[in-house]
């Protein structure tokens, strides 16, 4: 890992819990406040969001992630397909959103469709991004995800990617 990625990752700061707000009519939603405190020292203040390839749920980062996306596509050559390919997929739908000054966003129709969300939004850390979903939909999924842990009997891997 080159000092630019290492230096970004250790200033990405991380989004818990799952809190749920009012969207109102015009797509205005207040991102939850320790969200915008994790995001307080990025260079864009606001969010990065694209709507989830895997549920029907928005993705959301701070611009630190996204650099290091961005860093992480350096690995490959710059006109390589695979390179392309995941740059589409990653960068062209993502949409910059900034905080009005009570900290709201507005969401655009594409997301709020695709998310299913209606009156409410949950917010949903997930350590390094987090997710936005139609509450109800989020319960399903917050179930289906313990199954899977128990099933799986998952853990987290050792501290060093589980190497030793």
């Amino acid at each position: 890992m080159s000092w630019n990625a290492s230096f970004l990752r250790i200033n990405v700061s991380l989004f818990l819990s799952t809190t749920v707000n009012r969207l109102d009519k015009k797509g205005r939603i207040s991102v939850p406040s320790t969200f915008r405190a994790a995001l307080s020292e990025q260079s864009f203040q606001g969010v990065v969001l694209f709507c989830s390839h895997h549920h029907a749920c928005i993705e959301g980062f701070g611009w630190g992630y996204v650099e290091e996306m961005n860093t992480r596509l350096d690995t490959f050559d710059l006109f390589s397909d695979e390179q392309d390919d995941l740059a589409t997929a990653i960068f062209a739908d993502c949409i910059q959103l900034p905080f009005d000054k009570e900290g709201r966003i507005i969401l655009p129709f594409e997301l709020i469709a695709h998310a299913e969300l209606d009156e409410q939004a949950s917010f949903v850390g997930l350590g390094r991004k987090f997710q936005i979903w139609n509450p109800d939909n989020f319960q399903a999924r917050r179930v289906h995800a313990r199954k899977n842990i128990r099933e799986q009997k998952l853990t987290l891997p050792k501290g060093d990617g589980g190497k030793s």
